[in-house]
């Protein structure tokens, strides 16, 4: 359990970035996940960003950053879906933040989502975020989560218009896409546009931001449907990888 010098230091160095900081409760959780990921490292290899600001800024502000409207209002409620979450990133960090949120974590190998499904059970946090061990093509096509979400979600997975084809079949009619990025140019920006047409969608913000301590800049891209998805996307598994819409 963090103690109050503990929750001060992190709260000077991490939050005032934000403009939002975690309560007590939300502190120990993200204490208890940094224990949990090490614990599980023995085991699966999960993530080697597990000690001091790897943690903290490359992980938990990493995940939070581009979510800065959304903690303005932490208890709406929201249904969001993280793709190829592996070890949990961004998931279990917005699960903690944001607790009016349900999150579901989608990932293709079973021995990550094992490990995700007991760090879950051990942050008390099994009745808002639910785990599937799928390929994401799958996913999408799914009924249940096809169209249900306010906002879909990936991070350092893949390039913009594959991830794209991923995500915007999942959004509900108000729904956004958010792809995680780190270098950004104009022509992956004119990739994705590309990508979009066929998606029946339009990117609907690019920011950039500087993580602390010199850890790189980063950007978001948000992306928002303009009529429904086609029913062809995405398409098979490996099919949008291979052949990259508007390529």
């Amino acid at each position: 359990m963090p103690d109050e010098a503990n929750f001060e230091a992190l709260n000077t160095l991490l939050w005032r970035c934000l403009q939002w900081e975690p309560s007590y409760e939300q502190l120990e959780q993200m204490i208890l996940l940094q224990q949990l990921l090490r614990e599980w490292n023995s085991i699966v290899n999960l993530t080697r960003l597990v000690e001091g600001s790897d943690y903290w800024i490359s992980q938990i502000v990493d995940s939070l950053w581009p979510l800065k409207y959304e903690l303005q209002t932490p208890n709406k409620s929201r249904q969001i879906i993280d793709i190829g979450t592996g070890c949990g990133f961004p998931g279990i960090a917005i699960a903690i933040a944001l607790p009016g949120t349900k999150v579901t974590l989608v990932d293709s190998i079973r021995k990550k989502t094992t490990a995700l499904i007991e760090i879950t059970k051990k942050l008390g946090l099994t009745d808002r975020i639910s785990i599937r061990t799928e390929r994401v093509e799958l996913t999408g096509q799914d009924q249940i989560c096809r169209g249900q979400f306010d906002l879909a979600m990936a991070r350092a997975v893949t390039t913009a218009p594959i991830a794209a084809e991923y995500l915007v079949p999942l959004l509900s009619p108000n729904g956004e896409a958010l792809l995680y990025r780190g270098q950004w140019s104009q022509a992956d920006k004119k990739s994705l546009k590309n990508a979009l047409i066929h998606l029946k969608a339009i990117i609907s913000k690019i920011e950039s931001y500087e993580l602390p301590e010199n850890r790189g800049r980063r950007h978001q891209v948000r992306i928002k449907g303009i009529s429904a998805c086609p029913d062809k996307f995405p398409r098979a598994i490996g099919i949008p990888a291979k052949r990259p819409l508007g390529i």
